[in-house]
């Protein structure tokens, strides 16, 4: 296992965990805790049962992972691999990871932050029309929840619909999937179907609304973030600039729309009874989920937002953003963290700056306000790697 790149596809089979209540790491200590338990023998299994023990406190990176990829000894451990991290993908690397260059100066930092503004809003919107593959990984615990039904439901085992009935504490990779993917003016064009979103019990809540743009990040940031130097950081070998903003809600368009929760008006508890069995108290007795929806909606809000902007500090190239939406506690979402990584390719004959990954994290309360079913969070990491860049009607290279 030299690289781990497209390695996901072949754990899609694999269900280990990640905990809510995790021991806290940091990189060093995950290190650390690999070598030992390589020194002891363990197996996979073993391994990956210590790893989903923990929360990491720093961005494990890919090279890390990497460098860690001979200490796996198998798919187990590699799936709690990637959980950790997704998990990370928003926070820092290691102190000793980044540059002991100095910061620069206020009038460095405002040319840096003009550049990268003018590469967002004029130079990445000019992208041709696009075509590449993406591989989409979908990780995610699982709580019990309420079914869709119009009568008497009786309790489906967790082996015949494990995305919908099984009750998990961890969080494991549900499989993954590939497409050809077109994109036009850097952004991703949403596939034209006629098929409405599947609504009710089908085991994920997912945003229906495509990211923000590196154009409207960079353009509400520099208007109304208030944009702060951060550290610099090396990513793919080169020293990058990284800022900090925060856009209040009153001064961006950002909005979120998940689908589905449970209708709390048509969300209520079943009593029926069953033959063929008496219970303790003589009565007739029943195995099965009596909590029930008849309607479902989706979440909608308008928020603000905060996040980080990674600038080459030369170019202006943006090679990285992250957001992280501003919910209320109240909330049937209670975080959506996104990264996307940029880098540039060869495309047509030309060198062009284009996403190569993205990191979706999410926190949603699945069951709603309904009462219905107890009140739990769900979990959701989604992954998305893309390559083989063409120009869109090109003929693919053999």
């Amino acid at each position: 296992m030299k690289h781990f790149g497209w390695i996901l596809i072949l754990l899609a089979a694999a269900m280990p965990a990640w905990s809510a209540g995790n021991k806290k790491i940091s990189v060093q200590d995950l290190k650390d805790l690999l070598i030992s338990l390589q020194a002891a023998k363990k197996g996979d299994e073993d391994v990956a049962l210590q790893l989903k023990q923990v929360e990491l406190t720093e961005e494990l990176t890919m090279s890390t992972m990497n460098d860690l990829s001979d200490k796996l000894p198998g798919p187990l451990s590699t799936e709690q691999i990637y959980i950790l991290e997704a998990r990370s993908s928003v926070l820092p690397p290691p102190a000793s990871d980044l540059p002991t260059a100095p910061a620069p100066d206020a009038a460095a930092q405002q040319a840096m932050l003009a550049k990268a503004t003018d590469f967002a809003t004029k130079t990445y919107p000019q992208l041709p029309r696009l075509t590449a593959t993406k591989l989409t990984g979908r990780f995610q615990d699982g709580v019990e929840a309420i079914h869709t039904t119009s009568g008497m439901h009786s309790h489906v085992d967790d082996n015949s619909d494990p995305l919908w009935e099984q009750t998990r504490l961890y969080v494991r990779l549900l499989g993954t999937h590939t497409d050809t993917i077109e994109s036009e003016n850097g952004i991703e064009k949403i596939p034209n179907t006629k098929e409405k979103p599947q609504w009710g019990p089908n085991g994920q809540v997912a945003s229906l609304l495509p990211p923000l743009t590196m154009n409207t990040i960079l353009q509400e940031a520099s208007a109304n973030g208030n944009p702060k130097w951060v550290r610099w950081e090396s990513i793919n070998d080169k020293q990058i600039a990284v800022f900090s903003f925060a856009i209040d809600k009153k001064k961006t368009h950002f909005g979120v729309n998940y689908c589905c929760f449970p209708d709390t008006d048509t969300a209520g508890v079943i009593n029926y009874s069953k033959s063929g069995g008496q219970s303790a108290g003589g009565g007739s007795s029943a195995k099965g989920n009596l909590q029930t929806v008849s309607e479902w909606k989706p979440f909608k809000a308008n928020i603000g937002y905060h996040g980080e902007i990674f600038i080459e500090p030369d170019t202006g190239i943006v090679v990285r953003t992250i957001t992280m939406a501003d919910f209320k506690p109240s909330d049937f979402v209670h975080y959506e963290n996104i990264r996307t990584d940029y880098a540039s390719l060869p495309v047509g004959g030309k060198s062009l700056v284009v996403p190569v990954r993205t990191f979706t994290i999410a926190e949603v309360v699945p069951n709603g306000d309904s009462f219905a079913a107890h009140y739990s969070v769900r979990h959701q990491f989604l992954t998305q790697d893309y390559k083989d860049y063409q120009l869109a009607g090109a003929t693919a290279q053999k």
